[in-house]
């Protein structure tokens, strides 16, 4: 784990490489005085395990954010920017100001904070990888909703992501509002569907 000094905010998304939902960040300010166990990376935990962490982080984080890029957003900027963004509105929703922005992955979001870009940070920062697990129950959460809202895709097992089950459903129903129309499978079959 690295250590940094002073107020620090992690920051990480999740959902860049599904066909469907939006791309969700979140931003956390641990409390230095109130450590919080198991801490890793979102992908790396059960869910299970996330879910347990989930009010944790909430209840002990001296800050914390969520944030989102819509189907729409992620359209019209690309993913990359629409990514940037949902980090960028994550960050600027924290109640308390960061002193230092520590971001998963060689990227940063334009912040009026000094920033850093952290390779595989959600592995190595705490504050990185609690927002790691905000971001994906949220957004795990979201998909299990829409599972209700559009049946026969399998959005609950899936996320979004293009599995076998997807593609199959994607051909057979056509796609769905929460879509995102940019990316090749969708805007491919849109031409079908008209």
């Amino acid at each position: 784990m690295l250590l940094f000094e002073g107020v620090i905010a992690g920051v990480d998304e999740v959902g860049r490489g599904p066909l469907a939902g939006a791309v969700v960040a979140a931003a956390v300010i641990l409390d230095p005085e109130n450590p919080i166990e198991g801490l890793a990376d979102s992908k790396k935990l059960t869910a299970k395990r996330r879910e347990a962490l989930f009010p944790l982080i909430q209840e002990r984080a001296l800050a914390w954010c969520i944030a989102r890029a819509s189907e729409a957003e992620i359209d019209q900027l690309n993913i990359l920017h629409a990514s940037l963004l949902a980090m960028r509105r994550a960050v600027l929703g924290l109640q308390l100001a960061p002193e230092r922005v520590l971001v998963d992955g060689n990227r940063c979001p334009e912040l009026p904070y000094p920033s850093e870009a952290i390779i595989k940070g959600d592995s190595l920062v705490p504050a990185i990888s609690a927002a790691s697990i905000l971001a994906k129950v949220v957004r795990d959460n979201e998909m299990v909703a829409f599972d209700e809202t559009y049946p026969g895709y399998g959005f609950a097992s899936h996320k979004g992501y293009p599995t076998a089950q997807h593609m199959q459903a994607l051909k057979a129903l056509g796609p769905t509002p929460i879509h995102r129309r940019s990316f090749g499978p969708v805007k491919n079959l849109l031409s079908k569907f008209g």
